[in-house]
């Protein structure tokens, strides 16, 4: 449903990616994981057609995002929460999305009940809204056309502790639906709580890949993921 083959991007002198590849099946979440600066956002960027690979291929149901027929009907994406219109209410956010991709209004007011926004809340702008009521309504926005990959980054920024027990929640029941879910995080409790496979990347390598229970056989997922970054940190200078 997703996969990274090869994928490195340069900047300059500056290696954001380095041959990372890796696959995220169908009815499975992937926790993308690693610390700030690792290369995370860069590589969902080049999934989604936001930055062109310097070499490598990233794909979505078999295809460059680019070349689906109206990805934001297949391909459900938050990057950045912060990216919505301020002056538009939550509800106009949504109302327009759902009339670009031809869906009914009524649809609207279903991802409003989903990621609990209420009414009131709903007809604020989003200007005036917290980082976690932005992340909710960005997680609606991207659900909208009932996709069958999801992409977010960081989606539990801003979360309260009821909030993140929510999207938890959420994302392994449309993981059991059959959707193939991508989630980035800097964060090793949020991705094991929730993820199928964990992918390890560290300034921008993947370090290691495997269930939680491979990567942390032996020494603990949280020390395994600190000596594989601690290592990448040290290789590189």
């Amino acid at each position: 449903m997703i996969q990274f083959s090869h994928v490195s991007k340069a900047y300059q002198d500056v290696k954001a990616l380095d041959d990372v590849s890796f696959a995220v099946e169908a009815g499975t979440v992937t926790g993308f994981l690693g610390p700030n600066g690792a290369g995370k956002s860069t590589a969902l960027r080049v999934l989604v057609g936001l930055s062109r690979p310097t070499s490598g291929t990233a794909t979505v149901l078999g295809r460059p995002y680019q070349q689906l027929e109206c990805p934001a009907a297949q391909v459900g994406t938050l990057l950045d929460a912060s990216a919505q219109h301020p002056g538009r209410t939550g509800r106009e956010v949504l109302t327009l999305a759902a009339m670009t991709l031809g869906l009914p209004r009524s649809r609207v007011d279903e991802m409003l009940a989903l990621v609990g926004l209420t009414g009131r809340e709903a007809g604020r702008v989003v200007g005036g809204y917290s980082l976690g009521m932005r992340q909710r309504l960005g997680i609606g926005h991207a659900l909208l056309g009932r996709p069958r990959a999801l992409i977010l980054d960081e989606p539990a920024n801003g979360l309260d502790p009821q909030g993140i027990q929510w999207l938890r929640g959420l994302l392994r029941d449309l993981a059991e639906a059959g959707c193939a879910v991508l989630l980035s995080s800097h964060l090793l409790h949020e991705v094991e709580q929730v993820a199928d496979r964990i992918v390890m990347i560290g300034r921008g390598r993947v370090l290691a890949q495997g269930t939680p229970a491979e990567l942390g056989r032996g020494r603990g997922l949280e020390q395994a993921f600190l000596d594989l970054t601690g290592a990448a940190d040290r290789g590189a200078r």
